[in-house]
């Protein structure tokens, strides 16, 4: 887990202390392997280099039947996109089991992080229940995209066991079609009305029970009631804002906006023209559906090899 590697042990290295035996060390060189197989007369005596044990996490082998407990904690060290490389270059088996180890949290920040073929094939083989809970803590445009990837009869038994909070973000991104701005977009933003004080809206966004992971944007809306789009404002440039002031004389009027049949290609340019972190998607009548983030933009428009080699941006 220290170079992040998955790797075959051909050897252990296990040292005597205070009367009991201990796994110190792990040889995966050909020398390792040679030393078990070739007859005694043939094997070398010369010392091998071996990985500290602190840095090695058991991952899987065909017939485990030997459970190390530190397994676990050690992978959990690594970030979701590392541990989300290793499983893939497993097989789907274990690449499978390395997920359902994980915490809730952490098994859906990994699949975010996977090929979406994989994704969808990882949670429609598991536990139902388990499925929903990491479901639910997936973000609403990842979840809704691994349901479209699945059967319609697994998708929607696997929807109806979400909360409905959750479930309710995900089914409304679950008509729109993948190559869309509505397929891309997510509906985690924030919106506060324009009359609304910048004293008012900080402390009202300290108040949130829950925000999005990056806040991009804060959306200016008419009302309370309403979703009805009618300005922009960066965090910093409310925090820096003098707080008597409502939030119309410090927003931006000039926005950029896509709608949802628009094309997915052509809003991930809009967002690379304009420089945007996030670019926000309006129906007919104005009001604000989602918003489509700089990070969806970028899986668009890098080549297929370079987006492996990038992790989410503003993850």
């Amino acid at each position: 887990v220290d170079g992040k590697l998955v790797v075959r042990v051909n050897d252990v290295q296990i040292i005597e202390a205070a009367n009991d035996w201990r796994v110190t060390g792990a040889d995966v060189s050909l020398t390792g392997l040679w030393r078990r197989l070739a007859p005694s007369f043939m094997r070398s005596g010369r010392p091998v280099e071996v990985i500290d044990w602190a840095d090695v996490g058991y991952l899987a082998t065909d017939a485990a039947t030997v459970q190390l407990k530190s397994s676990r904690g050690k992978l959990a060290r690594l970030h979701p996109v590392e541990i989300a490389r290793l499983a893939e270059a497993f097989s789907y088996q274990h690449g499978a089991e390395i997920v359902e180890s994980l915490d809730d949290e952490t098994a859906a920040e990994t699949l975010e992080e996977m090929a979406a073929a994989r994704q969808a094939q990882i949670i429609g083989d598991m536990d139902k229940e388990r499925a929903a809970d990491i479901l639910e803590r997936m973000s609403p445009d990842e979840a809704a995209d691994v349901l479209g990837d699945l059967p319609e009869e697994k998708a929607e038994d696997l929807l109806n066991r979400m909360e409905d909070e959750e479930q309710l973000e995900v089914a409304e991104l679950l008509p729109y079609e993948d190559d869309t701005a509505g397929g891309l977009m997510t509906t985690e933003f924030v919106t506060l009305p324009r009359d609304l004080t910048v004293g008012a809206a900080l402390a009202r966004l300290r108040e949130m029970a829950e925000t999005p992971n990056m806040i991009y944007y804060l959306y200016v809306v008419e009302g309370e009631q309403s979703w009805a789009l009618t300005g922009v404002i960066t965090l910093r440039s409310l925090i820096l804002a003098d707080p008597s002031f409502p939030l119309e004389h410090v927003m931006r009027t000039d926005i950029q906006v896509a709608h949802a049949d628009d094309d997915a290609a052509e809003v991930a340019q809009k967002i690379s023209e304009y420089n945007l972190l996030a670019l926000p998607v309006v129906d007919e009548a104005g009001e604000i559906l989602g918003i489509v983030t700089v990070d969806d933009a970028i899986e668009i428009l890098l080549p297929k090899d370079w987006r492996q080699r990038l992790p989410r941006l503003l993850s």
